[in-house]
């Protein structure tokens, strides 16, 4: 009996149990998905950590008011979220954006432009420990209402801020270690499973944490990474290595102020600048590091596109050298030897800030070429038009000119000087060149033969001219001397096929005059125009033409014509002048007069 009776209330007990899960069903948040989506529709694209915590204070707002969840009216009243109180997936989503909220704040701190100050960095540090109490209670939350799937990457993102805070705080680097690894694990088991766009965020972001493992392991000494090793890491892209980037740039400054302090002098065609100030030296340095990007062995390997933010990094080091030297100069006094040093050093620094800008603009016109109608195949990119290396040109005439002088001026001109300006006049004369071709190809597109075949000669000898210079240095730049080879065949080729096209047009001009004066009518009726998009709709035609010509697309006649409608006929009433009405005097209302009106009469 007793077996008997035990066996119905374990039943229930089953029923019990059965029911109550039903009851509360497990909810599921595709954190990373979740969070990746924000953040590149808010801001964090483009880097922008204000406008995503801008965001995630909106969407709080938001979740607050909808789900009447408020911290009362007038007088604030805390209320806090339990396990009773998580009746819906929306308020683990409060959770996550108030831990997203102080995340961003701290990392929008990080972004001062000279760093956080000693204040701002205790601020920062107090939000990143606000986002790991969040995420932390978030974490626990989904371990209890949400599925197996969400309580995973509720974890792995709470690891993540932890992580963040102890990488921030330079301490306890095997904690940080331990905890972008459990991060890690997670993402590298959840990118097996799940569908093509899960598994790619979460391969993303196992590449977005590796180097801030590896930045541990370095600090704890368990590996040797070398200063390009970290250079190389900080150039990956991603919202997760923002922190890293900073520590890696604080870590860089504080290397170059060491490097700085052994460096006295600037040296530059031949002449040696004393640098006193700190802030100019290093400034300095952190150019010629760049410097040595672009002219390094492996700048070979370095795309265009990425040398150009390598060229801005520079332009700001220069940039600010210059303001330091002439913060000095307003400093110096009386002294004239101090004020003779800091003017040098300016005119240096000037004179090397313009030849990295003729190297970018140099860049911008490879860039430009390769894009040309006839180098590029990709039909989505857009072609590149003979005006724009035109300006290209003229830009580097511009910069080449100014080189030349700012070099030239002085009274006590070395050797160095003389050679250099005369480089900058070589240098300008294969500019003009190579202007000249583009403006002629310019003309020649747009069916102006006799200005193009004109340019395209003058092109030729400019271009000869120089070359011959060219060669006639000792150290002349091989690439310099390569593009004007191709540029004198390029303009003995083009000069000939516009000489033998406008001979070509010039012979067909009257059979085309002719044809033109036989389609000519006085009334215009016989007059043949092609047909419009709509009106040939059966026929595969294109309706614009081609891209080189400047003719209008046929597509609809626009403004449309005329059109005769119906309208209400006009009434014009001219019997009204000719009809006599009937005397109403005698309805009309009589006046009555007194006495003495009668007498006035």
């Amino acid at each position: 009996m007793g077996k008997e009776s035990q066996a119905p209330a374990m039943e229930i007990d089953d029923l019990k149990s059965n029911t109550s899960d039903q009851a509360t069903p497990k909810f599921s948040i595709n954190v990373l998905q979740l969070l990746k989506s924000a953040q590149l529709q808010h801001g964090l694209r483009h880097g922008d950590y204000t406008r995503y915590r801008r965001y995630c204070t909106a969407r709080l707002r938001r979740l607050y008011k909808s789900l009447k969840f408020t911290h009362g009216r007038g007088k604030y009243s805390r209320r806090l979220i339990t396990e009773s109180t998580v009746t819906e997936v929306r308020f683990l989503h409060l959770l996550l954006y108030t831990a997203e909220r102080a995340w961003s704040h701290a990392m929008e701190k990080r972004q001062v432009p000279d760093g956080p100050n000693a204040r701002q960095r205790i601020y920062l540090i107090g939000r990143l420990r606000k986002a790991v109490k969040w995420a932390i209670l978030f974490s626990q939350l989904c371990a209890i209402k949400g599925d197996s799937r969400t309580s995973l990457e509720a974890e792995a993102y709470a690891s993540f801020m932890k992580g963040n805070l102890l990488f921030e705080q330079d301490q306890n680097w095997e904690t940080a270690l331990k905890n972008f690894k459990s991060a890690r694990a997670v993402y590298e088991e959840l990118g097996k499973y799940g569908d093509l766009e899960n598994q790619i965020l979460c391969r993303e972001r196992v590449e977005e944490l590796e180097p801030s493992i590896r930045y541990c392991m370095h600090k704890i000494g368990e590996s040797n990474l070398q200063a390009s090793d970290l250079l190389q890491i900080g150039e990956m892209e991603g919202p997760a290595l923002d922190l890293f980037k900073a520590k890696l740039e604080a870590v860089m400054a504080e290397a170059r102020s060491q490097q700085a302090a052994s460096m006295t002098e600037f040296h530059w065609l031949g002449h040696r600048f004393p640098i006193s100030n700190a802030k100019t030296r290093v400034s300095i340095l952190k150019a010629q590091e760049l410097e040595k990007d672009l002219h390094g062995p492996a700048a070979d390997s370095l795309p265009a596109e990425k040398k150009l933010p390598i060229f801005d990094k520079i332009f700001t080091a220069y940039h600010e050298a210059r303001s330091c030297i002439r913060s000095d100069l307003v400093s110096a006094g009386s002294s004239e030897n101090v004020k003779d040093d800091l003017n040098g050093l300016d005119k240096a620094v000037s004179a090397v800030l313009g030849q990295r800008t003729i190297e970018r603009n140099q860049l911008l016109v490879s860039i430009a070429k390769s894009k040309l109608p006839r180098q590029h195949d990709d039909k989505n990119e857009k072609a590149t038009k003979p005006e724009e290396l035109v300006r290209l040109y003229d830009l580097l005439l511009q910069n080449t000119a100014d080189l030349s002088d700012l070099v030239s001026s002085g009274r006590d001109r070395k050797p160095e000087e003389v050679t250099f300006a005369e480089e900058c006049e070589l240098k300008s004369l294969a500019f003009r060149a190579e202007r000249c071709f583009f403006l002629g190809r310019s003309y020649s597109l747009a069916g102006m033969r006799v200005e193009a075949y004109a340019l395209y000669c003058r092109a030729h000898y400019l271009a000869e001219n120089a070359l011959e210079k060219f060669q006639a240095m000792g150290d002349a730049d091989q690439t310099m001397i390569k593009e004007l080879k191709n540029l004198c065949v390029e303009c003995r080729s083009n000069s000939c096929i516009e000489h033998a096209t406008g001979i070509m047009e010039e012979l067909k001009a009257p059979e085309n005059l002719s044809k033109k004066i036989s389609n000519i009518s006085l009334n215009g009726g016989d007059k043949k125009l092609e047909k419009l998009l709509l009106e040939k709709l059966e026929v595969y035609e294109s309706a614009v033409g081609d891209s080189r010509a400047k003719s209008v697309p046929r597509i609809e006649a626009f403004p449309p014509a005329f059109q005769a409608i119906p309208r209400n006929p006009i009434v014009l009433d001219l019997a009204y002048n000719f009809i006599d009405f009937p005397s109403l005097e005698n309805r009309m209302k009589k006046d009555k007069k007194g006495f003495i009106s009668r007498l006035w009469r």
